[in-house]
This record gives structure tokens, sequence and C-alpha cells, in this order.
């Protein structure tokens, strides 16, 4: 694996993480606040966990994050993604491992604009006949 510094951008939904990975003992970074601070709820820690352990790789990086957009889990989500870019960008070999386990597929979905005329995206006003 190469030293230095390796950086990617992660998307989901509205949220964009700009990951910057060091080798280091695990610290997590993100806007300045430990992990811990910034994430609350553990499923969201442990997503963006997922592309380290799949590599094996934990507790070897230290991870610096920038995110905005979205809400919590779609920061997450995009965290997630930045972190597997950033170790494919580091190590090309680990691409086959991550990419099995969809991590570095950008997930597409995104909310459904609000129609003209309509109270949202599908809902729509009664009909009444009369």
């Amino acid at each position: 694996m190469a030293e230095g510094t390796w950086y990617a951008t992660g998307k989901r939904k509205t949220a964009v993480a700009r990951v910057f990975m060091r080798p280091g003992t695990g610290q997590i970074i993100i806007n300045k606040k430990p992990v811990q601070e910034y994430l609350v709820q553990e499923s969201d820690r442990s997503t963006i966990l997922e592309p380290l352990k799949a590599a094996e790789l934990m507790d070897r990086f230290d991870l610096y994050v920038n995110v905005r957009g979205g809400g919590v889990a779609g920061q997450a989500g995009a965290i997630r993604h930045g972190v597997s870019r950033a170790l494919v960008s580091g190590d090309p070999e680990l691409r086959e491992v991550l990419k099995k386990r969809g991590f570095l597929t950008r997930d597409s979905r995104m909310k459904e604009r609000k129609k003209y005329g309509q109270p949202g995206a599908r809902a729509r006003y009664q009909y009444s006949k009369r």
C-alpha cells in the first residue's frame, strides 16, 4: 500500500462527504468533532466502518471527514462511499472486495420533485364527482 494521504468524495442523496485518510491509529474526526459526538447512533457509526472491516484494515487509518447536506443517515452513507473510494485510490487491489459488497456503487436514489398542481410528488388532491 502506498503511504501518504488518500482523498475521495462520497455522495448519498444530497449529502457530500470529503474523506481524507492517513495511516494512523483509527481516529475518526467528522466536521472537527469525534465520531461518537457527531454520529450519535451506533448504526451510523458501524455504517462508515463497513469498508474498513471488509478490507480488514480496522485501526490502521485516521479519517478526517468534511460532510455537508442531507440528514444524519445520508451523511453516514456518503462517508461510507467516500471511505470506500479512498481505499481503492490507495490500493486498487481492494476494488474487487469492496465492489462485491456494493460499497463503490453510488446510491442514485433521490427525493422526487413535487409536481405543480398537486400537493406532492405522487400525492393527488382528492377527486369528487360532485
